[in-house]
């Protein structure tokens, strides 16, 4: 929610999309709402159940004035990342995605758990209870490794400037 209002600064309303039926969607929701009461931003919750309902939701959140797009957490979006991309690009909404392969697919920004990290960490995993480790006596472990990636040709696109210091903290931009 920082990230978007460092780019957009007089943002005011943020449509968030999600999945209610999804496991973490309402935690997300609880975060994502705190996060923008501090930042003193409205948000509109959009509940997407199925792939049909994609496209009207972003006719919704252009409707009920929203000035960006806040995606988290779904297998149904994952699956249709290309559209919901293309969409919040139709739309000129700056949107923060929840991995990579969103702002690969022309999406504006993403900050979040590093998967590649995450892959090379279970390794490590699997390693030691191929060495003979009980998986039951393995400590369990939080993310350490996040990333914000930034896809400029997409911010352009939207007719919005990405301000140097948030370029400055980006792992990858997309030029």
């Amino acid at each position: 929610m920082e990230l978007l209002k460092e780019i957009v600064p007089r943002l005011s309303r943020v449509a968030v999309l999600g999945t209610s039926t999804q496991p973490g969607n309402a935690q997300s929701l609880r975060e994502a709402e705190v996060a923008a009461q501090a930042l003193a931003v409205k948000l509109q919750y959009l509940d997407v159940l199925s792939p049909k309902d994609i496209e009207p939701v972003f006719r919704t959140a252009s409707n009920g004035r929203a000035e960006a797009v806040l995606v988290l957490r779904a297998s149904i979006f994952f699956s249709h990342r290309k559209q919901i991309v293309d969409l919040a690009a139709k739309r000129q909404l700056p949107a923060m995605y929840y991995t990579t392969e969103y702002v690969e697919e022309g999406g504006l920004m993403t900050y979040g758990v590093s998967i590649t990290d995450l892959f090379r960490r279970a390794a490590t995993y699997v390693d030691k209870i191929l060495k003979g480790a009980k998986p039951a006596e393995l400590p369990i472990e939080q993310p350490t490794k996040f990333e914000l990636v930034v896809n400029l040709k997409t911010a352009k696109r939207i007719g919005l400037t990405i301000p140097p210091n948030v370029l400055a903290r980006a792992d990858k931009v997309i030029k």
